[in-house]
């Protein structure tokens, strides 16, 4: 079995410092099949440890390593610099160094001390406390010489995992751990290189000495040679070949000591001869190990791991076989493996023993329990730890009480704030406080206390992105999704501006099963018709005919719905009934069959009753690069799928509606001064995910703004017909409240912000108004 570190042992030292008996790892070189036997092997003399590891000394090897392989670039590099001649294996190290450094950053940033203490540990390992998988990458790379690929790295997990089947979090931390030991078989090479770049140097040094003894006195040369003798230098292969090669160079000056070292060779059973050749194959096996370790440090850094541990999970095979869990994304599937290591850590049974646990649960539900991800990061989680005699945490109880009681300690903790501080303000209050004083105070405390918890509930609760389908290779039939954008027709301008934004979110979105429909009205009016209203109607349709003309085959299909007037008695007025609303629930009806809705319908209709969701937008909204795919795969996860109570007439479980961020545009950020103070930061930022939104995080719901995705047929039972006509300002938090919302973090719409502040207040108190009505 292979050495690991922590025992090496020291010899006497030269002049240049302790030299270490720890040489590369060159094991017996195996094949592909050699080392699947050799997996087996080791699989069944592996014995784990009764308890969890608190030893970090990876970590502290990990520093010694970068220290040890620091010394010796600066000694190399050095000897560049002076004129001397290195080794090839000496110009791989140095050429390559940055990779290292590089290597030895990302290995200590992916494995925090938490993460290396909860790896399992072995207890018959060389070195106490030595991580299983730290001892199988240092077995593959000591018979690979330190050549790492792909198909003898599955070979290798996969022949082990036929004895025992590793951890999650095991096979998450193979790269990491084959990095730790190619850094350490770079250290070991490097310690070979600068040793042999010491003895080269002192072989040249006694060489040296030799001449200028010669010059000085011939005879003086044994006084030399007696010295060399005392010193009882290393003699490496190294220290031979330069002082034989640089003593023949000197032809006939140095015939004793060259007849000396003879000699002393011939004593041990060497010749020159085979010193030279001894030393070329130890440069040369020097060389073979610096490539093959930058080349399996390449290797890592290139490799998909997010495939390799899906490919290795045992946990991964085993939720294959629930129905649905396929078809999901990579980053939910993840989750679902990661609760099921969570569990598993607290219980007495495996990892592939809880997930067949969750699996049995659900096969015996109908809808949405019938789906194991409910038993995992659902409502079941907690019937699914009693199914496996979970033990929990103090702070686990603690988190599940708070959940369980989420309303009362929200709504608790922010009277209890504002009480506190009202308190202390009137407290501090010069005269005695009236009762508008005192509704005052209440008013600003309450403000605080809402931004305090709100601020400490992100800390406390960690943000969830959505669990989603994988819409990879595009939107399926069954999930055909429309991107409606209500707007008003008012002039020639106005039409060829929302026609092109319209053409843009197609060419970020193109998907077969993905339609875009203009749904219009004109503008309000004292009469039904209006001289003009006819070409606007006409100029859109016509552009739209366009649009599906030059697109034939790459969309759905454009579309423009377009209303008539119809008489307000409330407004005394010609308009579009219930405006933006109205446009929404009358195209839901459109799709679902119902005729006469709109005056003047264009574009492809023959497919429209099978479109299922619809994306609302506005008119200035932007639907950035494959937002809708995502919208529409994460909509129609099972577990996001509405839920409608006949008795409450509401979505109770899943979601109809879901609405993503809403950002500001770059360009009208950059308008004016005020947008550029106030719209904060715009754009999309590529490296977000998750982001925490207090309602969705505590509540497992957010509040819709009126831009998002739903479902049509949801939709229509929680709230078609159900609010009154004329009276709603502000639909949107009532539609999100009926239809169940939810907030897609992960999903950034952009729209354009006021660049006047009379602009933004204008905005704001319709917002209020339609609140307060509210």
């Amino acid at each position: 079995m292979m050495w690991a570190p922590g025992k090496s042992k020291r010899r006497s030292a030269d002049g240049a410092g302790a030299r270490f008996h720890e040489s590369p790892m060159r094991a017996e070189l195996f094949s592909v099949s050699q080392l699947e036997r050799h997996a087996r092997t080791i699989a069944g003399w592996h014995e784990l440890a009764s308890m969890p590891g608190h030893d970090d000394w990876l970590l502290a090897r990990l520093a010694d390593n970068e220290v040890a392989l620091r010394d010796a670039y600066t000694l190399v590099s050095d000897a560049v610099q002076r004129g001397r001649q290195i080794t090839p294996a000496a110009e791989w190290f140095i050429d390559n160094y940055h990779l290292i450094e590089e290597q030895i950053r990302t290995a200590r940033r992916h494995l925090p001390r938490a993460y290396n203490r909860e790896l399992p540990r072995l207890a018959n390992a060389p070195t106490p406390g030595t991580p299983r998988v730290y001892h199988i990458a240092l077995e593959l790379i000591s018979h690979a010489h330190g050549r790492v690929d792909a198909e003898a790295l599955r070979a290798f997990v996969a022949s082990y995992q036929e004895i025992r089947p590793l951890r999650l979090g095991e096979l998450w931390a193979i790269p990491i751990m084959l990095r730790l030991a190619l850094l350490e078989n770079l250290r070991r090479v490097a310690m070979a290189i600068t040793a042999g770049r010491r003895d080269r140097e002192a072989a040249a040094s006694w060489v040296a000495r030799m001449l200028t003894a010669t010059a000085a006195n011939p005879t003086d040369v044994v006084l030399v040679l007696a010295e060399l003798v005392a010193a009882e230098p290393p003699f490496s292969n190294a220290f031979v070949a330069e002082l034989a090669s640089r003593i023949q160079a000197q032809g006939t000056a140095l015939v004793f000591p060259m007849s000396w070292l003879e000699q002393r060779l011939a004593e041990s059973g060497q010749t020159v001869e085979q010193v030279f050749e001894l030393a070329t194959q130890s440069q040369a096996a020097d060389q073979v190990s610096i490539g093959n370790s930058i080349g399996s440090l390449r290797f890592l850094g290139a490799c998909d791991w997010r495939d390799f541990v899906e490919a290795m999970s045992v946990v991964e095979r085993t939720l294959r076989t629930a129905p649905g869990y396929g078809a999901m994304d990579f980053a939910t599937r993840d989750r679902y493996r990661r609760v099921v290591e969570l569990i598993a850590r607290r219980s007495a049974l495996s990892e592939d023993d809880v997930a067949r646990a969750a699996i049995r649960l659900a096969s015996d539900r109908t809808g949405r329990t019938a789906h194991v991800g409910y038993f995992l990061i659902d409502r079941g989680r907690r019937q699914l730890e009693r199914a496996v005699a979970m033990r929990r945490s103090l702070g686990q109880v603690v988190r599940r009480t708070g959940d369980s009681l989420r309303h009362v300690c929200y709504g608790g903790a922010i009277a209890l704030v504002t009480v506190g501080v009202a308190l202390a303000l009137v407290a501090l209050a010069p005269l005695a406080p009236s009762v508008a004083w005192c509704a005052l105070v209440v008013l600003c405390a309450s403000d605080l206390a809402v931004a305090l918890v709100h601020w400490a509930a992100t800390l406390i609760v960690s943000p969830q992105i959505l669990p989603r389908l994988e819409f990879a290779s595009g939107i399926p039939a069954d999930h055909r999704t429309l991107v409606a954008v209500p707007a008003m027709l008012t002039d020639a301008a106005e039409i060829d501006e929302l026609v092109e934004a319209l053409e843009v979110r197609f060419l970020a979105n193109r998907d077969a099963n993905l339609a875009f429909a203009l749904v219009t009205d004109l503008r309000d009016a004292t009469t039904e018709v209006v001289d003009g209203d006819a070409a606007l109607v006409e100029r859109a349709g016509a552009a739209i005919a366009a649009l599906n003309a030059t697109y034939p085959t790459q969309s759905g299909g454009f579309f423009l719905f377009h209303r008539a007037r119809q008489w307000n008695p409330r407004e005394r007025l010609w308009m579009g009934w219930e405006r933006k609303r109205g446009k929404l629930e009358q195209l839901n009806a459109a799709l679902r069959g119902e005729a006469g809705l709109f005056a003047t319908v264009v574009g492809p209709t023959a497919g429209l009753a099978d479109i299922r969701y619809v994306i609302a937008l506005d008119a200035d909204t932007g639907l950035p690069r494959d937002a809708a795919r995502v919208l529409a795969a994460t909509l129609a996860h099972p577990l996001n799928r509405p839920c409608f109570d006949a008795a409450r007439r509401r979505i109770t479980e899943g979601y109809g509606i879901l609405q993503p961020r809403v950002g500001a545009t770059m360009a009208s950020i950059s308008r004016s001064r005020f947008a550029r103070l106030f719209g904060g930061r715009a754009g999309i930022d590529p490296y977000t995910r998750a982001v925490s939104d207090v309602y969705q995080d505590v509540f497992d719901e957010g509040s819709f703004i009126g831009k998002g995705i739903y479902d049509i047929d949801a939709v229509q039972r929680a709230i078609g017909g159900r609010l009154p006509d004329d009276r709603v300002l502000s639909h949107d938090l009532l539609e999100g409240a009926y239809a169940r919302s939810g907030l897609v973090s992960d999903v950034l719409l952009v729209e354009d912000f006021p660049s006047t502040h009379a602009a933004d207040i204008s905005r704001r108190h319709r917002w209020i108004r339609g609140d307060w009505q509210i």
